[in-house]
């Protein structure tokens, strides 16, 4: 298994995958493991008289990548999309694919390339401890920071080790 690697200048811990995610849909059932499951026993809050829980997702970035082919399969173009949810990231898909307009332009027909799609979902965590700290969970790599106990990284590493996709 691959170890989480504390950085010098801060404390913070990255395990680079030694593979990407699958797909958004293998990403979304992690992300939403720990918040469901709260695998890194963190509790509830309050802070500025809102009750927080013990997981939440603070931030998310979904990146779908076209390119365009001609009739002779030859590449002739390449864009790229943001959104903010799973939801505006499968919807821009479709809309990309149904402008006509933007495959006329560019000269060929879209072919999502799925393998080059980024995501990222970044998660707040309060531990027993009263510490807050973020876990960063893209497609290539998970993040640990802004933790000062070492347990935390030894709990977030474990819950790694026993996710495949994790590796």
């Amino acid at each position: 298994m691959a170890d989480f690697m504390q950085n010098t200048n801060v404390k913070s811990a990255v395990r680079k995958l030694a593979d990407p995610i699958a797909d958004i849909s293998a990403f979304n059932t992690i992300v939403q493991s720990v918040i469901l499951n709260n695998p890194f026993g963190c509790v509830s809050y309050m802070s500025r008289g809102k009750n927080h829980p013990p997981v939440e997702k603070t931030k998310e970035n979904y990146t779908a990548r076209f390119m365009y082919q001609d009739s002779d399969a030859s590449v002739v173009g390449r864009s790229s999309d943001g959104y903010s949810t799973i939801a505006g990231y499968n919807d821009g898909i479709a809309a990309v694919i149904a402008n006509t307009a933007n495959n006329t332009a560019h000269g060929g027909t879209p072919i999502h390339t799925t393998d080059a799609d980024n995501f990222s979902a970044t998660l707040k965590c309060h531990d027993p401890n009263g510490e807050l700290y973020q876990v960063n969970i893209s497609r290539q790599q998970v993040t640990i920071s802004s933790y000062e106990d070492d347990a935390i990284r030894t709990r977030i590493e474990t819950w790694a080790d026993g996710v495949a996709a994790l590796a």
